[in-house]
This record gives structure tokens, sequence and C-alpha cells, in this order.
């Protein structure tokens, strides 16, 4: 009788154990106040680690960074659980990878940006830029369309009326009064350019990366909300306390002091201004 009696307590406690267990996932509503944190390296992974981190440790968090050096891994460790919230994307590319994954995601707030820029050795203004100058511009569709929208709100291009300019190509390009010559290359190889070419369209990721100043861009671009990185958690945990914690802490006083600090040239949000 002493031995079933022993038998019973020792499975009610593997019962309790359990049930404990189940609350303690990392980021979870339970005791375990630790957010898994992936952003790729660089000025987004600082951001998680000297603007998120701090902040979200005051609300009693444990913040745990994973850097990534690719677009691809964030969102499948994001997915699969490794990951409760990461930091490298926008919303055009998040929305079309979810689909193309099977994933649920949602944003939980936009971040300030690195914005693209117009980067040049040999001019000092827009103004300087001689005609028939060469420009190095990303070949892939989104960095594409984002470098002709900046140098149509730089003055420098116009694009057809009636074209997505999410979506504009250089054959929608009608009008180019310095008769400037387009290099499509990788993004990645555009810092290169800088130094052999007239100009070079950098986005702002590889511009940190190469450690151009992004202040002494001839032009910054003033990118679309879409454009902007944000905080990605799945679907079903949008709602939880620690989300909501991240969200009010994006949205605080001291992280934009952070930002202002120490994310110089960075393009704040809508919501920001």
């Amino acid at each position: 009788m002493k031995k079933g009696l022993g038998l019973l307590v020792m499975l009610l406690a593997a019962l309790v154990l359990a049930a404990c267990g189940s609350g303690e996932a990392s980021g979870d509503d339970g005791d375990d106040k630790t957010i898994e944190f992936g952003a790729t390296t660089g000025p987004y992974s600082d951001m998680v680690t000297k603007a998120l981190e701090p902040l979200l440790e005051e609300k009693g968090y444990t913040v745990k960074n994973t850097e990534f050096s690719d677009y691809i891994q964030p969102n499948k460790a994001l997915d699969n659980g490794d990951l409760d919230a990461n930091l490298f994307q926008h919303k055009i590319y998040y929305e079309a990878f979810e689909k193309e994954h099977n994933m649920e995601l949602s944003e939980v707030k936009i971040v300030p940006t690195a914005p693209m820029g117009v980067y040049s050795n040999k001019f000092d203004t827009l103004k300087d830029i001689k005609d028939g100058s060469t420009i190095t511009i990303a070949n892939d569709p989104t960095n594409l369309a984002r470098t002709l929208l900046m140098l149509q709100d730089a003055g420098l291009i116009t694009i057809k009326d009636g074209i997505d300019p999410l979506r504009a190509t250089i054959e929608d390009v009608v009008e180019n009064p310095n008769n400037l010559k387009f290099q499509q290359i990788e993004a990645g190889q555009l810092p290169r350019t800088v130094e052999s070419e007239d100009l070079a369209a950098v986005p702002g990721n590889y511009a940190l990366a190469a450690d151009l100043d992004l202040l002494e861009a001839l032009v910054l671009e003033e990118m679309p909300d879409d454009y902007r990185n944000r905080v990605v958690v799945n679907t079903k945990d949008i709602d939880t306390k620690w989300a909501k914690d991240i969200k009010e802490v994006i949205e605080s006083a001291e992280f934009e002091k952070i930002i202002d600090e120490q994310f110089k040239g960075f393009g704040k949000p809508t919501w920001m201004k």
C-alpha cells in the first residue's frame, strides 16, 4: 500500500512538473522571461543588442540574440520555434516569404531603417553631376525599384505615369536630363563601385557594412514604410505579453534617443515623425 502511494505521489509530481514546464518556453507568458531574437549581422543586430535588449531588460526580460548572414534562415528559425522574434526584413519581403513557405508571420512594429543613398567620390553635390555619368544600381527588382524612386525624388529622372513605383524598371524611365548611364549589378557589390564609377546607389545595410557614412551620401532615400524593417513574430504570438512589451519599448522615448545617438542617418518610420 505504501509502495502504491509512493508511485501515486511520484506520478502527481511528474504531472505538476510537466505542467510548469509547458508554460516556460522561451518567450512564452510563463515564468521564463527570455526572448530569443534573431537579426542579420550588422546594424540590425546592433539595434537588438544596443537598443531593444537594455530596454527589455528593464522590464525583466533576458534577451538572447542570434546573428545570421543570410535572409532565409531568420524566418525559418522563427517558424520552427528556435526564435521568438527577428529583425532584418521589410513588409514586402516577409509577406512574400510567408506565402512561399506557408508561414504565418506578423509585424510587431516598424523600426528606423538605414536608407539607400547615392554615393560618389567624384561629385560633391547632385548639381555637380556631369552629363553622361555612370551610376551603378541594384539588379534585383526590389532594390531597383527603390533606386529609381529615390532618383526620381531627387529630380534626376522621371518615371512614366501610371507605373507602380514599387515595381518600376529601367524601361519605365521617361526623362533622364543628365543622360545617366545605368549599370545594374548585384546589390552586395555596389559599395565597391563607389571608387570606380561616377555614382553608386547603395542600400543602407550594404553601405554600413562597407563603412560608408550615411550622412556623406549625396542624397538619401525617403523610403516608403513598406521598405522599412520591422520586428516580426509568428502570428500566433502577436498578442502575447512579451510581444506587446517589445512594441511598447520600440514606441518609447528611450528607444528613439538611442536611435538618435547611435544610429545616425537612419530614416524614421511615419509613426515616429
